[in-house]
């Protein structure tokens, strides 16, 4: 019996030592079968009641029955209904179906159309059933004519997809601020759009901001027209070049350097009375003076009175220097020191405390003296461009771009331009034509007068300029 028990025994550890791992601390982990490769088809559409361009609808109910469990999201963003009803329909889903309850009466003889956008999607993975639209006519026929362009941003000559392009029945000029537009359309990531499904017609065509109302009520948006109304046949591609009218630019500049003259007072001190002190700053990189840019003092107020007699530069024997000026912005914040800067050389600027008062009577808290020197000639490098294939006719105008900001603006009236100095960096290149000559970009005109905006193209090449280099580059447009 004994022999039998052992045998038994050292069966059972056999078999339970086979639900465990050598040097494992737990219980083995269950790992249940894969299923295969992920799923990354999107929905497919199985049947439609009414099916899909059905004509002489007649009832306010569609059913959309797919071959699998779907959800529709963001309907309002995503979802877009030809021609615009008064009454947004109700769309619900659930499992494969998706029911949408038409609120409003269909008119007569009209072709209507709902797409989705990206708003249809699986449950299990997240396909998304990209720009499903479904189609339905009150009448015998659908419409067929096409509306299709482009919109780009004049001033950059860029794309913003985030845009609306609407047409209007009513060509009065009022009818994009008062009324809905009659069809919508939104923008693919290259700035493209396509009506579909159109009457035939003649339409007013914008570019309008993707918002609620769908008018053209704040001027300080982008918005595009079309010189003339569009007509649905026959018709070509057009691009509408959007625009927004300016904003004052307050912001004045834009100070680099640590704040001056808090004084010999702890950070308590300081603190407690920073809305007191009147203090300024610097655009000094690193104490060092770019020689292509003026010194800038931007101070925390306004100041009322400024005596340039107190604000002397120096160089490093402490002599004055000559031909230098301290002018003042419209909004008293900011000083400018202009001199033509030499290369590697040493300054100083002494400032008295009494050279600047606010508007309460506040000075500097004490004397002043900034300490700074110039760059070398080789922290920069020598840029030239030769453009082979540019319209003189259009005025074109060369736009040197850094983080959306244009450093460099320049008319073009030769094939070749250079700079001895430049400073170092990447650089986005734009060709701005000119047609009033005035140098920089105009924007449109719409209400009263119809004047398009001036167009600016973004080069493909971008300009890379090295330190003590000499950078050329050859540029077709």
């Amino acid at each position: 019996m004994k022999k039998a028990s052992s045998i038994y025994f050292s069966l059972f550890i056999i078999l339970t030592g086979a639900f465990f791992v050598p040097g494992s601390m737990g219980c083995a982990n269950m790992i249940p079968p894969t299923g295969g490769p992920r799923d990354s088809l999107p929905p497919v559409l199985i049947t439609a009641s009414p099916k899909d361009s059905a004509t002489n609808f007649t009832g306010n109910r569609i059913i959309l029955n797919f071959d699998e469990f779907v959800e529709v999201q963001n309907t309002f963003e995503n979802v877009l209904y030809s021609p615009t009803p008064n009454n947004i329909p109700v769309i619900n889903f659930r499992f494969r179906t998706v029911n949408i309850r038409i609120k409003d009466t269909l008119e007569p003889n009209t072709t209507y159309s709902i797409n989705f956008g990206d708003a249809i999607k699986d449950i299990n993975e997240g396909n998304i059933l990209k720009n499903f639209t479904y189609v339905f006519s009150t009448g015998s026929t659908i419409d067929s004519n096409t509306v299709s362009g482009k919109v780009v941003m004049a001033e950059t000559g860029k794309i913003d997809s985030t845009l609306l392009v609407v047409l209007h029945r009513n060509l009065d000029d009022s009818a994009v601020v008062k009324e809905k537009p009659r069809y919508v359309a939104k923008l693919d990531g290259l700035g493209n759009f396509q009506f579909r499904n159109l009457p035939e017609g003649t339409f007013a065509l914008y570019a309008i901001p993707n918002e609620f109302s769908r008018r053209y009520d704040d001027t300080t948006k982008p918005f595009a027209f079309t010189d003339k109304p569009i007509s649905t046949i026959n018709n070509s591609p057009v691009t509408l070049f959007a625009y927004t009218l300016p904003k004052r630019d307050t912001s004045g500049a834009t100070p680099k350097g640590p704040l001056i003259n808090i004084g010999g007072r702890n950070e308590k001190d300081k603190d407690k009375d920073k809305d007191k002190l009147l203090r300024f700053q610097t655009n000094l990189d690193g104490g060092r003076q770019d020689l292509l840019d003026s010194l800038v003092l931007t101070f925390n107020r306004p100041i009322k009175t400024f005596d340039s007699s107190k604000i002397i530069l120096v160089n490093k024997t402490l002599n004055p220097v000559n031909n230098y000026s301290i002018v003042a912005d419209t909004n008293k914040t900011s000083f400018t020191v202009r001199h033509s800067w030499p290369a590697n050389t040493d300054f100083n600027l002494i400032i008295d405390k009494t050279a600047f008062t606010d508007t309460a009577g506040v000075t500097l808290l004490r004397n002043d003296t900034l300490e700074f020197s110039t760059k070398r000639n080789e922290d920069y490098g020598s840029v030239k461009l030769t453009f082979r294939n540019i319209d003189f006719a259009k005025n074109p105008v060369l736009q040197i771009v850094s983080s959306e900001k244009i450093i460099e603006s320049v008319p073009l009236t030769q094939r070749v331009w250079s700079r001895r100095l430049f400073p170092p960096g990447e650089y986005e290149l734009r060709i701005l034509y000119d047609s009033n000559k005035n140098g920089v970009w105009d924007p449109g005109k719409f209400f009263g007068t119809h004047v398009q905006p001036e167009t600016v193209i973004t080069l493909n090449k971008k300009l890379s300029v090295r330190a003590n280099w000499d950078n050329d580059n050859d540029i077709s447009l």
